[in-house]
């Protein structure tokens, strides 16, 4: 699997791909300002849905605003779902 991020200004999508083709998406605004990204949607294409794939969209998007410093809202109720479970994240997660 092989992960994407294609940046245009305060926004982006992260694409994940396999060896043949996009598996799913994650879009994204950032506001620098305030030092904060939100995620705007999560999609998994539906031969990939029930394997993680879009937990895995939210990590690097995580990832992504960890090496930026940024804090994540998640507008997605996808991944705001993930975040709530996730453990490692309430340095950055903004829940409103």
């Amino acid at each position: 699997m092989k992960f994407e991020n294609n940046k245009s200004g305060n926004g982006g999508v992260i694409t994940l791909h396999n060896e043949i083709k996009e598996v799913g998406r994650l879009t994204y605004t950032i506001f620098p300002q305030e030092n904060k990204l939100i995620i705007s949607f999560v999609l998994v294409h539906p031969e990939f849905e029930g394997r993680g794939m879009g937990k895995y969209l939210v990590e690097e998007a995580i990832k992504f605003s960890r090496e930026n410093k940024w804090n994540v809202y998640p507008h997605c109720s996808y991944a705001r779902a993930v975040m709530s479970r996730m453990n490692d994240v309430d340095d950055i997660f903004l829940k409103r």
